[in-house]
């Protein structure tokens, strides 16, 4: 059984800060993702989500453009990484009948809009 919890927020200018670096880590991590995803040539096989963490998250910290990384828990990071991979089992399942609905589309890259989530783990 899974529980959700929605909760309506007041943050203060410093949180509102902190959140926006979240957010923005989170669709980087994304976009990252999607973007190694598709510069795989057609016929081989695609990472797994714990390779896409360890390339996405984990050497990227390490990298002076992308070191920010670091400042920000990872759990939302590897959530965003795991997000991506029910994305695209929902595309694929959608492409060959095993969902039930309308039709999926491959997944997009994210971009700045007044929606941007992040997700916790129940240790996070």
């Amino acid at each position: 059984m899974k529980v959700r919890y929605e909760y309506r927020i007041y943050p203060t200018n410093q949180q509102i800060r902190g959140l926006a670096q979240l957010f923005g880590c989170c669709r980087v991590v994304w976009n990252d993702s999607l973007a190694l995803i598709k510069s795989i040539p057609k016929g081989e096989q695609w990472p797994k989500n714990s390779d896409l963490q360890k390339l996405v998250i984990t050497q990227a910290k390490q990298t002076p453009e992308r070191e920010w990384l670091s400042q920000v828990s990872n759990i939302p990071l590897q959530q965003s990484v795991a997000d991506l991979g029910v994305a695209f089992k929902n595309f694929f399942d959608s492409r060959t009948g095993k969902r039930q609905g309308r039709r999926v589309g491959f997944p997009r890259f994210k971009k700045r809009s007044n929606r941007q989530t992040a997700r916790f783990r129940k240790g996070g």
